[in-house]
């Protein structure tokens, strides 16, 4: 997880993980748009993930 990332989801977080698939831009823009730092918990849950 880069700098870059991290900051990008904390700023825009469905932006954060664009590449991570269709379901987690869909569950992060839903909490993002619940509240701001539920979003910006699950871009950081999902983008800390390991494959």
């Amino acid at each position: 997880m880069s700098i870059f990332r991290v900051l990008l989801s904390i700023i825009f977080p469905p932006l954060a993980v664009i590449d991570k698939g269709c379901g987690s831009i869909l569950i992060v823009t839903i909490l993002t748009l619940c509240g701001w730092v539920p979003g910006v918990i699950g871009a950081l849950v999902i983008l800390n993930k390991s494959k």
